[in-house]
């Protein structure tokens, strides 16, 4: 009798154990395991931040680039006598101003907008500064581009002119002139493309998965 009894005791003392400790093993591992799976969501987004920082970066260099080498673009032509010449400046023509000014807009904007990029490389899984980027993005890139097909239409007339309209190509004797104009508009459609790239990275990162 006395067996039998030690027997049930421990049958029964045993068995909540196993059960208690069961539970309380299972408990800790489903939370790690829950948590495991929501760290690595915002891991791409960090990527892609990263390199939406850098492409913006690309973009003040050519967009500052393109503002400078058309603001600085001048040349004059001697002819016959010193006191006599030709002379051609990018202000003589309002598709010229307007493209400084289009550009120094758009290299001002990018600037601003570094820290805005950085707050999405700090916050991957943040929508607001995200939203506010694609947004001002594609009105800059609309003005670029804008500013930067206005002038090439104008370079292209000054290196091949136009018969019908009798505008000549001036491009055989204002070289340093065209090549510069041409240089700054190459540029600004650089600066057009990459605003173009950084909205792609906006809209890929405002994906929830």
């Amino acid at each position: 009798m006395d067996s039998e009894k030690k027997d049930t005791a421990t049958i029964t003392i045993e068995e909540p154990k196993s059960e208690t400790k069961g539970k309380g093993i299972a408990a800790p591992i489903l939370l790690t395991a829950k948590t495991a799976l929501k760290k690595p969501k915002g891991g791409w987004k960090k990527g892609v931040a990263i390199f939406d920082f850098v492409v913006r970066l690309c973009a003040i260099a050519t967009g500052l680039a393109a503002t400078a080498i058309m603001g600085t673009t001048e040349q004059t032509l001697p002819f016959f006598t010193q006191f006599f010449q030709f002379h051609a400046e990018y202000n003589d023509l309002p598709t010229f101003m307007f493209f400084v000014f289009a550009n120094g807009i758009a290299s001002g904007y990018l600037i601003l907008s570094l820290p805005f990029s950085i707050v999405c490389i700090v916050r991957p899984l943040a929508t607001v500064a995200r939203l506010l980027l694609i947004i001002f993005d594609t009105v800059v890139m609309a003005l670029t581009v804008s500013a930067a097909s206005s002038a090439a239409a104008i370079v292209y007339l000054a290196h091949n002119g136009n018969a019908e309209s009798n505008w000549n190509a001036i491009c055989q004797q204002f070289t340093d002139f065209c090549q510069q104009t041409s240089t700054a508009v190459v540029a600004s459609f650089l600066t057009a493309a990459m605003l173009a790239l950084l909205i792609l990275l906006s809209a890929f990162a405002l994906k929830r998965n």
